[in-house]
Formats: structure tokens, C-alpha cells, sequence
């Protein structure tokens, strides 16, 4: 068995799902989980958890779910380890950052939560007014100059907030910010909210 989260967008109407699952069934697969990411303009995008018998029928499933009008696939990746609810990666990165004995054990945790559960490149928290990092995660890690230069580019007025690959998040401390980059798929709605929760739990 191989396990893959398929990021899938689907008219948001009755039984368009199930035509979905329909065709996952046709080649022998299971849904074993679905997590729906965001809703509007008359699309759903949903991570659908698929298990295939065999990785080689991954080709086979994307021509499947193409025949479904309306339906187009943003994503495939197989699974590499446990599969992870995200709802509860998210109360248990909360609980590990309330455990924290100082503010900056804590904003360690932030980090690397955030890393993991969004799937990022890296994750920072920058200090802007004294242009450092606080903490930070994963490669490439942009420089200090660049990350405030992009804060304050995005918090100025009349600039466009959202970036595909690239969240911002303020602190309580509002001179500090969490930084969250990922390439490979661009950041949603729910996860900038969920980034948002954590970082008001500091």
C-alpha cells in the first residue's frame, strides 16, 4: 500500500465528491481521510488521503479524476510517514508552546510547529525594529535586511497582504512577526487562520 494527499478542487455542489470518489474507488484506492481547505466562488479545495495499492497506479488515478467535469488536481504527494490530523498537529503544537518556560523556548516551538504543519520551505520570527531573527527554521532562510524589507512592504498601507507562497502573521508583540514560506503549493485561507491562533496563543 502507498499512501498520497491529493489537493483537489471541486465545483461545491451535490454529489460532485462522491463522482470524485467514484473514480478513486475504479482503481482500486480508499479514501481515508478528507480536509476541506477553503470554499468560495462555487469551488471546494479538498485534501483527499488516498491509499493505492501500488504506487505505480498514481497515473492511472489522475486520468480517472480528470474524466469528473468541473474537477482539477493542484497536488499529489505520497505520504513519507504517519499520517497527521491536522486539527490535532495544531492543539498539540499549542500545547507544547504553552508548556514553554520563557518566551523564547516558546517562539522555537512556534517555528518548527509551523514549519511541519504547513509543510514549509522555513519559518522565522523577525524582531523588525531591531532587524533581527528570533527564531528561525529549515534552508534558506532568507537574511534579516530581507525579511524586514518584506514585512514592511506588506504592512504598508495599501499593499496587497497576500502572497501565494508567503504568510505573514503578527504577534501580540506586534513588532514581531511570523514569516512562513512553502513553493510547492500556495498558502490558503485556513492555514494563514490556524498560523494566526498559534501566534495569538504568544
Amino acid at each position: 500500500m502507498a499512501t498520497f494527499v491529493l489537493r483537489v478542487w471541486i465545483p461545491d455542489r451535490p454529489g460532485a465528491l462522491g463522482a470524485v470518489a467514484s473514480r478513486i474507488g475504479s482503481v482500486h484506492a480508499d479514501v481515508i481521510g478528507i480536509d476541506i481547505i477553503e470554499r468560495g466562488a462555487g469551488r471546494a479545495i479538498d485534501d483527499l488521503v488516498i491509499e493505492l495499492p501500488d504506487a505505480e497506479l498514481v497515473d492511472l488515478l489522475l486520468a480517472e479524476i480528470a474524466q469528473v467535469e468541473g474537477v482539477d488536481v493542484e497536488d499529489i504527494r505520497e505520504l513519507d510517514g504517519p499520517l497527521l490530523d491536522p486539527a490535532i498537529h495544531a492543539l498539540q503544537i499549542a500545547g507544547s508552546m504553552q508548556r514553554c518556560s520563557s518566551s523564547v523556548e516558546a517562539l522555537a516551538k512556534l517555528v518548527q510547529g509551523a514549519e511541519a504543519l504547513i509543510g514549509a520551505d522555513w519559518a522565522a520570527v523577525v524582531e523588525c525594529d531591531a532587524a533581527a531573527v528570533v527564531a528561525s527554521v529549515g534552508e534558506d532562510v532568507p537574511s534579516e535586511k530581507w525579511l524586514c524589507a518584506f514585512v514592511a512592504g506588506v504592512t504598508a498601507e495599501g499593499a496587497r497582504g497576500d502572497h501565494d507562497e508567503l504568510a505573514v502573521t503578527s504577534l501580540p508583540n506586534q513588532n514581531l512577526k511570523l514569516l512562513v514560506s512553502r513553493s510547492s503549493l500556495p498558502l490558503r485561507s485556513r492555514e494563514r487562520s490556524v498560523l494566526e491562533a498559534l501566534c495569538g496563543l504568544l
